[in-house]
């Protein structure tokens, strides 16, 4: 019995709990890189280029010129120029 929950628990870790740290890592690193003239995907779709970066907030340019306030976490891609 006991070895069975060992396989149960070894199984839950390799398919939920290691794929979330992985994606969690990837996510820290993208978000800690982002300096000023990325061009950026958020969440909801919106494309722009980084102005300026706060602890919780950056200010992303759109291309038309307006410029929005987005949450940091909400920033999901950075595109290559």
């Amino acid at each position: 019995m006991l070895v069975l929950f060992a396989v149960f628990g070894a199984i839950f870790y390799f398919m939920l709990i290691r794929p979330q740290r992985k994606r969690q890592a990837k996510m820290k690193d993208l978000l800690s890189g982002l300096k000023r003239g990325d061009v950026v995907i958020t969440a909801g779709g919106i494309h722009g280029e980084i102005d300026s970066i706060g602890e919780d907030a950056s200010v992303l340019v759109l291309e038309d010129g307006a410029k929005i306030k987005v949450a940091k976490a909400s920033i999901v891609r950075k595109l290559e120029k």
